[in-house]
């Protein structure tokens, strides 16, 4: 007898997390879903195998252990490869689903049954510590040349002022719920970018075709502390080499010109200063190895980074 097709896949990526994959799991496999699901893990090229650990604890789940860290979109890809769900769920290894995710979820497969245009919704993000805290409940557009933008509820209460479904024109990484016909039409997650953009330039490809919303009737706890904010060389330097191979990618003509010129010739020169003025010599040599790899990455020289 042929068995019945998923309908909700959970996918999450993990590396070197073992510890936090293994409390998401927990909040997936105690709640009672009425709907069929499967949950997939990519290892990320852990230092150990932590997928064959997990799977262990949790038999049910599908993946892998990638000898080789393919970077935020590559593991996801692999997991779509794999995914035999109607509906699949990114989401962080570090996020923590909440006692009424059941009904959440059928929620927001009811809202895309219904609406043929949504290319797929993010729910509201809350920070798992301190309580009651916004991470994510939408966000502006990225201003054309600048790639600016705003994200809307960071770090506010909840008090239920973002309690209203609304397009928005991007996801967030951390929880996207996206039906597989959309990929199947769009493609999957672009992977020249390692870590940092993916999920704009993917949001911009989608949107070419749907619609994308922001869905509060479901939220997730993240697990990433409010108070963090540091930023290593490690990610000063692909912020820097995305933000340009972003611009390249997803603006046009004179606007692309405008944006490259204004991260080359504002942007990068006004952010070596600063990191100049506070000693951080670490970060303004990422910041110009990362300039270097985008150019290089646009000129076709280094496309496998």
């Amino acid at each position: 007898m042929k068995s019945k097709s998923h309908k909700v896949s959970f996918i999450t990526v993990n590396y070197n997390g073992i510890v936090h994959t293994d409390h998401l799991l927990q909040t997936i496999f105690e709640k009672d879903f009425i709907f069929d699901f499967e949950v997939i893990v990519m290892d990320n090229g852990s230092q150990d195998n932590e997928f064959a650990v997990l799977q262990a604890r949790y038999p049910r789940i599908k993946g892998a252990y990638l000898i080789e860290n393919l970077g935020f979109a590559g593991g996801n890809n692999r997991a779509i490869e794999q995914a035999s769900g109607e509906y699949l769920y990114f989401i962080n290894n570090d996020t923590l689903l909440p006692e009424d995710a059941g009904s959440q979820i059928e929620s927001m497969i009811n809202f895309c049954s219904a609406h043929p245009q949504v290319g797929g919704l993010s729910p509201k993000i809350m920070y798992a510590v301190p309580e009651n805290l916004i991470q994510f409940a939408g966000s502006s557009p990225l201003s054309a040349i600048t790639l600016r933008n705003q994200q809307l509820g960071y770090r506010e209460l909840d008090q239920g002022q973002y309690d209203q479904i609304r397009q928005i024109p991007y996801f967030h990484g951390a929880a996207m719920f996206v039906p597989k016909i959309v990929i199947d039409q769009v493609g999957v997650l672009p992977e020249c970018y390692f870590l940092y953009y993916e999920e704009l330039d993917w949001s911009c490809t989608i949107t070419k075709h749907f619609e994308l919303y922001y869905f509060p009737q479901a939220f997730i706890y993240h697990l990433e502390s409010a108070s963090t904010g540091i930023e290593s060389p490690f990610k000063i330097f692909y912020l820097t080499r995305n933000r340009i191979i972003f611009a390249y990618r997803q603006r046009r003509q004179v606007v692309r010109l405008l944006a490259l010129c204004y991260l080359t010739f504002i942007a990068f020169p006004s952010n070596i200063c600063i990191y100049l003025f506070k000693c951080k010599l670490q970060h303004c040599w990422a910041m110009v190895r990362g300039l270097s790899s985008a150019y290089r990455w646009i000129l076709g020289l280094n496309r496998d980074i």
